[in-house]
């Protein structure tokens, strides 16, 4: 994995208009353990959630492991909130925020030979993470599914980022359909 100052230059160089919006967007709470799909949340717009979605779950960061939020936390921090904001994060921790994207590489065929290829739906979809601490890059990398298989090719070993995934993941092919 990049540091986070290359991570930064990488983005800086490719796209620096991307990177003054992408820093404006609400990140979830590296601490957030989500697991069921909050129906009756207060967003005016719940896709454009960082999940894809309102989460209801609990809490992973030490002390209050197991604790589900109130509403309200969870509305507020959980969800969409910089753990440095919320009273139940530590003050020493590795990331502050996660952040996820989406995308469906070409198929080879499309790759090498364009114009002749018919469009094939994407088999593998790749889900980008990055995980910031005081707002810049930390850790970033790709999860892979593979949505013939309904299956994880390349899983995040923190279960808490793989759980985010798999929530994002619910949330975006929900979008699709």
């Amino acid at each position: 994995m990049r540091t986070g100052q290359t991570l930064f230059r990488l983005i800086t160089i490719a796209s620096p208009n991307k990177l003054l919006s992408v820093r404006r967007t609400n990140l979830t709470c590296p601490y957030f353990m989500p697991v069921t799909r909050m129906e009756n949340g207060k967003w005016p717009h719940p896709s454009r959630l960082p999940l894809g979605g309102g989460w209801c779950g609990h809490c992973t960061a030490p002390g209050h492991e197991d604790q589900v939020p109130p509403q309200d936390v969870l509305e507020a921090f959980c969800n969409l909130g910089y753990a440095s904001s919320c009273n139940w994060s530590p003050p020493a921790r590795v990331w502050d925020a996660i952040r996820f994207a989406v995308s469906a590489p070409q198929n080879q065929a499309q790759r090498s030979e364009p114009r002749n290829a018919a469009p094939v739906p994407a088999r593998i979809l790749v889900l980008h993470y990055v995980c910031e601490r005081n707002h810049r890059p930390i850790e970033h990398g790709d999860l892979e599914f593979d949505l013939s298989r309904a299956t994880w090719l390349r899983r995040h070993e923190d279960a808490r980022i793989q759980k985010m995934a798999d929530c994002f993941l619910e949330s975006y092919l929900k979008k699709k359909d």
